[in-house]
């Protein structure tokens, strides 16, 4: 499964970059490709590209403030969690994911 996404907090420090390894080693560990961009203090990084948008299987939004370029993800499937789920349960999330996809 190809899994695209973004992680935001509301300070837009730790919990931003901590979702973000989570999720991704999480996704890896089940086999699925996956990138997530994130939107922190410093700005956007690891920015998704429209090619790897429209590639996705699911869009995982695990952000607790909103975010730019929601836009972009219209007519995919968007699961939205908060950061705090995809830092203490990012197995069951994926697992979550691979159920409704």
């Amino acid at each position: 499964m190809k899994i695209v996404g973004i992680s935001a907090c509301t300070v837009g420090i730790a919990h931003t970059y901590l979702a973000q390894q989570k999720i991704e080693d999480a996704a890896k560990k089940a086999g699925d490709e996956v990138k997530i961009e994130t939107q922190g203090t410093i700005g956007i990084e690891n920015e998704l590209t429209a090619e790897e948008i429209a590639a996705a299987d699911v869009v995982l939004l695990a952000v607790d403030v909103a975010i730019s370029g929601e836009e972009r993800f219209k007519g995919k499937k968007v699961i939205k969690v908060s950061t705090e789920t995809a830092i203490k349960s990012p197995n069951k999330l994926i697992a979550k994911l691979h159920q409704l996809v």
